[in-house]
């Protein structure tokens, strides 16, 4: 590791790239410095190399040894890894102009009252991010970022599991804000076995299946579906609550009902994970 970093047109300078120079000035060797230092020529070396940060220890003891104030050194540590952030943020920021090009802005602005941003994608990935509730949007490439894939292959492109994991998330974070008692199994087996009792009054369905469902714990969440997610349906443990996500319906139609009772069925044998559809 370097005791500095260039990024573009910016260098960041540890305090070990400035120690290193007092050593050389002083005509001693690294090991007799650390002897006058009061430290051990490892960590001394590990400083100058930048592979350690600088210690408020080995600060004030370098004021004391040059006649420096502590600040100074401190200064120099808080100054270098700030520009470091700095750094990762912009690369960071990088990867996420990559991975917004997977999703639709105007279906979040649509659907869930994001800001139009027109001709702004880096306003538009804040948005995004904050509203996903995420440190960044690479987190959605990640396979294993909210829940096993059923029935996908091992193949699956980052597009598609970028786009199912957002879907899921959205999911979450509307589960999150529900007041539901914990999750009973029993309970929700019997509500389950009685489900078909709902469809007689197919107008309201959903909500009358959704009432039920959240009395036992299970919290049924309908979504216009994230274009190109190929998200069927999908259920999550969330906290003490069950997230259970289906393609918001139009009708309580045979696709609808189809792909309700496979996930009911995932709930009831907890097999937690995301639909897929190849």
């Amino acid at each position: 590791m370097s005791n500095f970093m260039e990024y573009k047109d910016k260098i960041a300078f540890h305090p070990g790239y400035y120690i290193k120079e007092i050593v050389d000035d002083s005509g001693l060797t690294q090991e007799d410095f650390a002897k006058r230092l009061d430290t051990t020529p490892k960590n001394l070396s590990l400083l100058i190399r930048g592979e350690q940060s600088l210690s408020i220890d080995i600060a004030m003891k370098l004021s004391r040894m040059l006649g420096t104030s502590v600040n100074y050194w401190l200064n120099l540590q808080n100054t270098y890894d700030a520009l470091i952030a700095e750094f990762k943020s912009d690369e960071e920021l990088e990867a996420e102009r990559r991975v917004f090009e997977y999703f639709d802005y105007k279906y979040f602005r649509e659907n869930f009252g994001l800001p139009d941003l027109p001709r702004n994608k880096d306003a538009q990935i804040k948005a995004l991010r904050e509203f996903l509730n995420v440190a960044t949007l690479t987190v959605f490439t990640r396979r294993d970022m909210a829940a096993k894939f059923r029935g996908a292959s091992d193949e699956l492109p980052e597009a598609d599991v970028t786009r199912a994991n957002a879907m899921v998330q959205l999911a979450i974070n509307e589960a999150l804000r529900v007041e539901a008692p914990k999750y009973s199994k029993s309970k929700f087996e019997k509500v389950a076995e009685s489900a078909a009792w709902f469809s007689q009054n197919r107008q309201d369905f959903y909500q009358c299946v959704k009432t039920a469902f959240e009395a036992t714990g299970v919290i049924l969440i309908a979504l216009p579906s994230v274009p190109g997610a190929g998200v069927c349906g999908a259920t999550k443990k969330v906290g003490q609550h069950v997230m259970l996500l289906v393609n918001e319906p139009k009708t309580a139609g045979d696709a609808f009902m189809r792909t309700l009772n496979f996930e009911i069925q995932n709930v009831k044998t907890g097999n937690f994970g995301i639909s897929f559809r190849n």
